[in-house]
């Protein structure tokens, strides 16, 4: 198992800020002096530091390894995070059931040939953005578009697009042209395909990107795949997703029980899997 994965799959997409004070996990520093690190990196530092040293009072990794401050695991720390998380985290197969309700709640996914033909405008995400005051433009600005259908209107979505939007397409008034699921974000793709919808999206959508304001001009349906077709893919989807939850609750339970300053991780107070 690659041990970069967990730590990426861990970190809010939320903050987006600077780290500028020291941060420890049980007094080792997580970064060099006056070293200024992203709080998402610095949160993927914190969980693999905290894997690295219960593998070593596990006895699966010896006690002169040492913590790099870049927050690269030495090959040696990585196999020993590895054998600790197969020993920890069970992460029971999913019932044929479950995983029939979650192929009936992701059409979307699970079907071929469906395009949409899309236009948005992006409020990106980027390193030191104030997230609520992005939110709240973004917000202002979807109410504005949604009064405004006429695009000779000055608050019209073409116009918007062309004075707000961080994606490219903002100088062609937002058009992205005909898509399809597989060439969108997933977390995007879930909120415009298997829909009906066509016109402005009453609210955001949010993507590893930042905010869009979306608009559905015209929509081809696709051809649902059956249940027995796509079995595998739902049943790895929903391993996945078991397996991020376990690892978060079994992280929280380390963290509850270290001394971490600097940065904030949640703690629990009980796991299961």
């Amino acid at each position: 198992m690659n041990t970069q994965p967990y730590a990426e799959s861990l970190v809010s997409s939320s903050t987006n800020q600077n780290q500028i004070m020291s941060a420890k996990v049980n007094n080792i520093d997580l970064q060099a002096a006056g070293e200024i690190v992203p709080i998402e990196e610095l949160r993927q530092r914190a969980y693999s530091e905290l894997l690295r040293q219960t593998a070593i009072r596990e006895g699966l990794l010896q006690a002169d390894d040492t913590y790099s401050r870049d927050g690269i695991l030495s090959e040696q720390a990585s196999n020993a995070i590895e054998s600790l998380l197969d020993t920890n985290i069970n992460v029971p197969e999913p019932s044929i059931d479950a995983c029939k309700r979650y192929h009936a709640a992701h059409q979307a996914q699970y079907s071929t040939g469906e395009r949409v033909m899309v236009r948005h405008i992006l409020f990106a995400v980027t390193e030191g953005v104030d997230f609520s005051a992005l939110r709240q433009k973004a917000e202002v600005t979807l109410l504005n578009v949604r009064c405004h259908n006429d695009d000779s209107d000055e608050e019209s979505f073409t116009n918007m697009a062309q004075k707000y939007s961080n994606c490219p397409s903002g100088a062609e008034g937002g058009n992205l042209g005909w898509l399809s699921f597989e060439d969108c974000a997933p977390e995007f793709g879930k909120e415009i395909f298997g829909q009906s919808d066509v016109g402005v999206l009453p609210r955001l959508v949010h993507s590893r990107h930042g905010l869009h304001i979306v608009e559905v001009i015209h929509r081809e349906p696709g051809i649902a795949q059956s249940f027995e077709m796509v079995s595998g893919a739902v049943t790895l989807a929903l391993r996945q997703q078991s397996y991020i939850t376990a690892l978060r609750q079994y992280l929280s339970l380390l963290a509850k029980d270290a001394v971490i300053t600097g940065v904030d991780l949640d703690a629990a107070d009980s796991i299961s899997v």
